[in-house]
């Protein structure tokens, strides 16, 4: 069978450090084609790595007909605009997480990729990391109990005007570029979607995003506390706590591809550390999506999970602004 041939739609610095170089070595996914508004641009980056094709506009390349589907790394403002225009063009679609802007425009990009016949799935590439599938596994049958509180910290230091990051209009800010992670491996973890959250935010007065967010995550018997900083020493990490027991989940989001990854679990008989062999998380996800396009199946995030998370950070958001409690 042939390689799922994909199309990036923007030079994206993070696709070129983070996503480029596993897809590069996969037999599954090939890097077909890349576009930017800026022809130079994206002639410069096809030969650089080596793409068969490059374009100087989106446009022309989903009208690739040999393009599978596509990889959106765009500003959040913008994931809703190409995700339709993908969708019209029949090609299938990672996006980017936050999936939009807010859960009404997920809710709307869903449907309209259903209604066009094409797959939609959103980034979040720690859920293909083998130690978090061993997390869910060791919460699912009872290792440390019934889980009670999640804590995570989420943060990286950013003070560039010019980038998407810091640019309220961009969809820019920390809760929707690593708070998003938060919500989602609590989600994850419990199964479950909360009942009420509440959160806090600080913003800079200068590119008025959120610098500062924390949160509270109601779930019942279970809640989520976490704090995304983007003007903060860089840290991450999430704990979980049980009733008989303690997970704590080492560089989480970003782990490294060449070295071992490791989980610590605590409970009653002793502190163990679960090591996993390297792998790329990014690879694994790309490959995995590309799997379920080809053999006709769910794609292995399915977009309501976005739809679900996007309505948690619109309920922070009021939050932050109201001071109050939320319910979902």
């Amino acid at each position: 069978m042939e390689p799922f041939r994909l199309g990036v739609l923007g030079v994206s610095g993070h696709f070129i450090l983070r996503v480029l170089n596993p897809l590069l070595k996969s037999k599954k996914v090939q890097v077909y084609a890349i576009a930017s508004r800026n022809l130079q641009k994206a002639k410069d980056t096809a030969e650089k790595w080596g793409f068969p094709v490059y374009y100087g506009s989106y446009e022309e390349l989903l009208a690739d007909e040999k393009v599978d589907g596509v990889y959106i790394p765009l500003p959040n403002h913008i994931h809703a605009e190409w995700i339709k225009k993908s969708a019209d063009a029949g090609k299938h679609i990672i996006c980017e997480k936050p999936l939009t802007l807010n859960a009404k425009e997920a809710e709307e990009v869903v449907e309209y990729a259903n209604s066009k016949g094409v797959k939609l799935m959103e980034a979040f590439m720690y859920r293909f990391h083998p130690k978090w599938k061993a997390v869910k596994e060791l919460v699912e049958h009872g290792e440390i109990g019934n889980i009670l509180s999640i804590h995570t910290v989420f943060s990286y230091s950013n003070n560039d005007p010019e980038n998407i990051r810091n640019i309220k209009d961009y969809g820019g800010g920390a809760l929707m570029d690593i708070g998003c992670y938060a919500i989602s491996t609590a989600r994850y973890i419990t199964g479950m979607e909360p009942k009420r959250v509440v959160g806090l935010s600080c913003y800079d007065p200068v590119f008025k995003t959120d610098i500062l967010s924390s949160g509270i995550l109601d779930f019942g018997i279970t809640r989520c506390m976490f704090t995304s900083g983007t003007q903060m020493f860089p840290q991450q990490e999430v704990t979980i706590f049980g009733s008989a027991g303690v997970i704590t989940v080492t560089i989480p989001f970003n782990d490294f591809p060449d070295i071992k990854a490791k989980i610590i679990v605590q409970t009653g008989l002793k502190t163990r550390e679960v090591e996993f062999d390297p792998v790329n998380q990014y690879q694994l996800e790309f490959e995995s999506f590309a799997d379920a396009v080809r053999e006709g199946k769910e794609v292995p995030v399915p977009p309501q999970d976005a739809i679900n998370n996007m309505k948690v950070i619109d309920a922070l958001k009021e939050s932050a602004d109201e001071g109050t409690w939320i319910e979902l």
